[in-house]
């Protein structure tokens, strides 16, 4: 029996279908049992069609807010009081705020890459960035990046119609201030592609080429001259935990410290929300403590929170 639960205990969850799979109500327990914080979080199955209803029984009950998934997150963007200016941009939430019956909507899947970078020792402040990827996990890494500091971010994309989805988030960023240079290329121009990549600081894949089973032992980076000991590659794949990128990167130059898989992402996009719900910073190393015993015991590992699933 859970004896923390009490008359005053607010309510959290996750919302989106299918939803069992969810690692965010074993992350966020974890976070308000280690400050002692009164919240509860459960998992709420919740289709496109049942958003609205859910928004409403979130005021209703006084949810402190939630996170959500697919299908939902262009919905809740539709449905929210206010956004977040990546929120706004991309058009998609995965974070809502509920402050006294007002909705705000976030979207934290490119602070989980800026906030993992960082754990990682690195900066995106005035670098130059290469995406590879205009699908939603891309394209918030993207806005994220340029919203956060970085001098130019750089997009490689296999299609027409993603590429250029990209390219007017980008002009409405640049027409509202945000100063980073911003560039759209398709996969196709590939001389250019590894040029670029050669000149940057910072790599990151943001597409699913390379997961495991479809594309396992893939990579959309096919000169290994790109690489070398300046350059951070990140790949958002956390299934294989190395990849044929990483693996290339790492066979070919790059430092084994700037070489980054895309397990933390999960964590760190959570720790975005957990802020934005509390003021508080994760206790990310405790996390990661509880999280490796509980895998060493042979439990699932934390997988899809908050929801890093592209769109």
């Amino acid at each position: 029996m859970d004896t923390r639960i009490s008359g005053k205990t607010r309510l959290l969850g996750v919302f989106g279908t299918p939803i069992k799979h969810s690692g965010s109500p074993i992350m966020y327990n974890f976070c308000f049992d280690y400050y002692g914080i009164d919240c509860a979080y459960l998992a709420f199955d919740t289709d496109e069609t049942q958003v609205k209803a859910s928004l409403d029984a979130m005021r209703r009950l006084n949810m402190r807010g939630g996170n959500v998934t697919m299908p939902c997150k262009q919905e809740v963007a539709r449905n929210m009081d206010k956004l977040s200016p990546a929120a706004k941009f991309i058009g998609a939430v995965n974070t809502i705020v509920n402050d006294n019956g007002v909705l705000t909507g976030h979207i934290t899947d490119g602070m989980g890459v800026v906030l993992d970078l960082k754990d990682h020792g690195v900066s995106i402040v005035d670098k130059d960035i290469v995406v590879l990827g205009a699908g939603g996990a891309a394209t918030a890494i993207m806005v994220q990046c340029a919203l956060d500091g970085a001098k130019s971010v750089t997009v490689f994309n296999r299609g027409a119609e993603g590429l250029e989805k990209a390219r007017k988030i980008g002009e409405n960023m640049m027409a509202d201030g945000v100063p980073c240079k911003m560039e759209y290329h398709p996969l196709s121009e590939q001389e250019l592609m590894h040029d670029t990549i050669r000149k940057a600081d910072i790599l990151i894949n943001g597409t699913s080429v390379g997961m495991r089973p479809m594309s396992e032992g893939q990579s959309l980076v096919t000169d290994m001259s790109v690489f070398n000991d300046d350059l951070v590659v990140y790949d958002v794949i956390y299934n294989p935990l190395v990849t044929k990128l990483m693996e290339d990167a790492l066979a070919n130059g790059c430092k084994e410290e700037n070489v980054i898989g895309g397990k933390g992402m999960l964590l760190w996009q959570g720790a975005g929300a957990f802020e934005l719900y509390t003021g508080l910073k994760m206790p990310a190393q405790e996390l990661k403590e509880f999280l490796a015993k509980r895998e060493e015991e042979g439990v699932e590992p934390l997988k899809d929170v908050a929801e890093n699933v592209p769109y």
